[in-house]
């Protein structure tokens, strides 16, 4: 039971018998996403009516393998939701460290009022199965359509099928950025490499 710090006891034993308590502080529900968002921040691009648009998405994760399937949150208080609903076609951009700044920017601004292309000087770049365009600094870009729905209304969560996948062999070992909230990212760190059956 908590107390009145909202500090929770639980019992447990180690190996030798001896009981241990450890102690842990109650979270605030509102910051549940903080731990579990474990994507890097990406780019989504759309195009509806000639008007391409980006957005920066960091809700998604891999729910297939082969094809690749991808689900995400697109609110529709975001400029592209209407696009990506209507044409069922985006590009998701997965940008490196070097390209931080402009993600926040691009995030912290509306396709509704400015061309982010252009006011945060990103590439556009033609797609081979899509009409919205890769964003040329990104050193991968996945061509994606919508292949289910039934959770848009609810949540806004798209289902997408990666038609393309294509990467930039000019970019070594790109680090990602992951978001912790309020402003604060983490860098990809080292990696390791332990026994495993799946290759």
């Amino acid at each position: 039971m908590p107390d009145a710090a909202g500090t929770h006891f639980r019992r447990q034993w180690d190996d030798y018998g001896v009981r241990l308590t450890t102690a842990m502080k109650e979270l605030p529900l509102s910051k549940v996403y903080q731990l579990l968002e474990p994507g890097p921040v990406v780019l989504l691009t759309t195009a509806r009516k000639g008007v391409a648009n980006v957005m920066t998405m960091s809700w998604h994760m891999m729910v297939e393998f082969e094809p690749p399937l991808i689900a995400c949150i697109v609110s529709n208080r975001n400029h592209s939701f209407a696009a990506l609903r209507t044409t069922k076609e985006c590009v998701i951009a997965i940008p490196a460290r070097k390209l931080a700044a402009k993600v926040v920017k691009v995030g912290n601004s509306s396709g509704r009022d400015v061309d982010k292309f252009k006011a945060f000087g990103l590439t556009q770049a033609a797609a081979a199965r899509v009409t919205p365009p890769l964003v040329a600094e990104c050193f991968a870009n996945l061509e994606c359509k919508v292949t289910d729905t039934r959770f848009v209304n609810a949540y806004g969560l798209f289902i997408l099928e990666v038609l393309k996948a294509w990467i930039d062999p000019k970019q070594k070992n790109p680090k990602t950025i992951h978001h912790r909230g309020y402003g604060a990212f983490v860098v990809d760190g080292e990696t390791i490499r332990l026994k495993s059956r799946m290759r």
